[in-house]
């Protein structure tokens, strides 16, 4: 990733694992659903830095490699949205993974389709998913990764269907969103998260 106009030294790498989590539901009903847009970046992150096929550990799927010369794992709970933060438990506990050094991504009501945000600790936002996390850690302090998804434009459509049915937009702008997100983890885990925010938050839109 490039920081145009910018000088941001790479950090050094601490010699310790990042514990990237996409949230989701598991199932090929919600593959392409707006609820998975957690699971479709963290897809991309393990995709872009050739990290091996997850395998079934700690409550979901889970895989180590390299991202810009630090060990990070990618963990894809299996226990469905609302008790994710089981998962992340399991995985921060064995692996010795301090709250800061987790990063989840998750998909966001308050901000339009497009939109990419960075923030480190708050509250759950009314999201099931980091409820759950931040109930199971204990803490709020781990790092997130925000993906605007807009909110319902159809009257009287509940949240909880829209979350859960398939992105209406075309599958490149989705895929160009889901790009955006994964050059943020890439950002946090190799410059830092307060560089990741001067670079991710500044956008309102991805280009």
């Amino acid at each position: 990733m490039q920081f145009r106009g910018r000088n941001i030294r790479r950090r050094r790498s601490p010699n310790r694992l990042f514990l990237v989590v996409g949230l989701g539901n598991p199932g090929e009903e919600y593959r392409r659903s707006r609820h998975n847009a957690g699971f479709m970046t963290a897809e991309r992150v393990r995709r872009d830095h050739d990290l091996p096929r997850p395998r079934g550990r700690y409550q979901g799927r889970y895989c180590e490699g390299s991202v810009g010369g630090h060990d990070t794992a990618v963990l894809f709970p299996l226990t469905y949205m609302n008790l994710s933060g089981e998962a992340v438990a399991e995985a921060a506990q064995r692996k010795h993974v301090p709250a800061g050094g987790i990063i989840v991504i998750h998909d966001d009501l308050d901000f339009p389709f497009g939109v990419v945000r960075v923030r480190q600790g708050g509250g759950d936002g009314g999201h099931n998913g980091l409820k759950s996390i931040i109930a199971r850690l204990g803490s709020p302090d781990f790092i997130r990764v925000r993906v605007g998804i807009g909110r319902p434009e159809a009257p009287g459509t509940e949240p909880s269907e829209y979350v859960l049915a398939p992105f209406s937009e075309a599958e490149d702008e989705v895929e160009a969103v889901m790009a955006e997100a994964a050059a943020c983890v890439e950002a946090i885990i190799v410059y830092g998260t307060e560089a990741a925010m001067a670079r991710c938050n500044r956008r309102e839109k991805t280009s």
